[in-house]
């Protein structure tokens, strides 16, 4: 009863932070639906209007639909568990709060990794057969042979029933002009960042092989396209991330000259404005802050206490662990161990 109370409260604080019009609010699906009880189908508030029409007419793709959010979510706070931003910027509930609209790296990230998941999910759920409007692959399928000996076959994953789904879900009906002179907006701006998602699925795909012959022989070996694991697909948007490109927004003020640009391609990720500290706690602003956080005292990546605590120091707790040891089997049929204590240090930022 208490979860899906606290379930309920949640997503009533999501849908203040960001409204049905907005077209990433189906993220919430990724937070608030794992352990509560299923919403029922094609009603869930978090989806706009439009998506809720593309559910009812294809409701078997609802499940991949949170399993794509979910996906992604869990991943997002993987990827940057030990940054000052751990992609969570409230504590409670535990989201992706204002930073949906900020228009900041952050935000990039957020739209490429959804998207990222959304497609990896529903191409998933294609290669396993548990949808009739898809299945696997078959275009590679009889292909012709490589001159290493091998040749198509097998079941390639269909990575374009799952990319096309994913733009129709997500992306707004409104053409895409970010390439546009008078700059980007918001809306273009997370369009183009899930657009490099989705291509992020193919960039990671691996070629798969099967050796046949007589007693384990490769005489003749059959390859096939596979995707990546998601956190392979995370790690190439966390770099990604790492080299985003801040682009220029759209202004009412017509420019005084014609600054150049530079160039950028799909793969790429773009922002508008600069990303704020995350050091101190913002309540207006959606931002948890670093304190409280742990931290590791030797290390110099961001999760090392000087980064981390922002240079405000840090304090240090003894905390007792107590774990099974010096287990044995003892026969028949159950395995004896010892209690062992062990006294370690942990710091956390002030």
């Amino acid at each position: 009863m208490e979860t899906r109370g606290v379930c309920t409260l949640t997503l009533l604080l999501l849908a203040c932070a960001c409204p049905m019009r907005c077209s990433a609010s189906w993220m919430w699906l990724g937070v608030t639906s794992a352990g509560a009880p299923e919403p029922p189908a094609c009603a869930a508030p978090p989806l706009s209007a439009r998506q809720r029409e593309l559910c009812r007419r294809k409701p078997f793709l609802l499940p991949s639909v949170r399993d794509g959010a979910r996906l992604a979510a869990s991943e997002c706070h993987n990827q940057f568990r030990h940054e000052r931003w751990n992609c969570s910027t409230s504590k409670k509930p535990p989201g992706f709060g204002p930073e949906l609209g900020s228009g900041t790296k952050e935000t990039a990230f957020i739209y490429a990794v959804m998207a990222a998941g959304l497609v990896h999910a529903v191409t998933r759920s294609c290669s396993q057969g548990n949808m009739t409007e898809c299945g696997c692959d078959a275009q590679l399928r009889g292909g012709g042979s490589s001159a290493e000996g091998w040749h198509w076959g097998g079941c390639s994953d269909h990575i374009q029933y799952g990319t096309v789904f994913s733009r129709r879900f997500i992306d707004n009906t409104v053409k895409n002009t970010s390439a546009s002179r008078e700059g980007y907006t918001l809306v273009t701006m997370n369009q183009h960042n899930s657009e490099a998602g989705r291509q992020a699925i193919d960039r990671t795909m691996s070629t798969d092989c099967r050796c046949h012959g007589v007693s384990g022989s490769c005489a003749v070996k059959t390859c096939w396209k596979s995707m990546a694991p998601f956190e392979r697909v995370g790690a190439y948007l966390k770099e990604r991330y790492e080299h985003s490109i801040q682009v220029p927004g759209r202004s009412r003020k017509k420019p005084r000259r014609k600054e150049p640009r530079r160039p950028v391609d799909r793969y790429q990720l773009i922002y508008l404005n600069k990303s704020p500290n995350y050091c101190l706690e913002d309540r207006r602003g959606g931002i948890a802050g670093t304190r409280g956080r742990r931290c590791n005292r030797t290390s110099t990546g961001p999760d090392g206490c000087n980064l981390l605590c922002c240079g405000r120091g840090y304090n240090t707790h003894v905390v007792r662990n107590i774990q099974r040891c010096e287990c044995k089997f003892v026969w028949c049929c159950y395995v004896r161990c010892r209690r062992c204590e062990s006294m370690n240090d942990m710091h956390t930022c002030k």
